[in-house]
């Protein structure tokens, strides 16, 4: 988690060091496998690029990424690739401000196609938050997070084991800080 801090504190400041990296090099290193220290599972909001959040470069972080960032099946069996065969030792959970996905689950409103199958995970955050949104958005950050340390007997294993750690995060779009929840 520290490394992933000590990262957006670089982005945050505008000190990235990941883009000096030689990337050649870091292609032909990762070509045959890949060793990530951390997974991210991240909204799909094109406005929270993970990678360059963190300061991070090819290969050095597992993400997976889905509106609203929830826990879903095919979302914890990526999660549990991560940390049981590449081994990550941290899983942050991260949600951002002004979530679209959350702001929809607050609406209910009807929609087409299969977005409203987003609303189901994230209503529980809804329902404690009060009509706050922010509120909701870190609420949701901190039950996917449970979701994944006790839903996944993978994960639960590698945690009680001390092998992985499971946290929540925000994102704030002004000023580009990660805070742990």
């Amino acid at each position: 988690m520290q490394a992933l801090l000590d990262g957006n504190a670089r982005f945050a400041k505008h000190q990235l060091t990941s883009c000096s990296n030689d990337l050649a090099l870091l292609k032909q290193n990762t070509v045959a496998k890949q060793e990530p220290f951390a997974a991210v599972l991240s909204c799909a909001d094109s406005r929270v690029p993970v990678e360059l959040v963190f300061d991070q470069s090819i290969g050095q972080l597992f993400v997976t990424r889905v509106a609203g960032n929830i826990a879903s099946p095919d979302i914890i069996a990526s999660l549990e690739y991560g940390a049981a065969v590449l081994g990550t030792k941290a899983i942050l959970v991260l949600g951002h401000a002004n979530c679209g996905a959350v702001k929809a689950a607050m609406a209910g409103k009807a929609v087409p196609g299969q977005i409203s199958a987003l609303y189901a995970p994230i209503q529980p955050a809804v329902e404690a938050a009060g009509g706050n949104l922010e509120a909701a958005i870190k609420a949701n950050a901190k039950n996917q997070a449970n979701l994944l340390a006790t839903a996944s007997p993978v994960l639960a294993g590698l945690i009680q084991q001390g092998n992985l750690k499971v946290a929540a995060g925000y994102y704030a779009l002004d000023t580009g800080t990660v805070t742990l929840l």
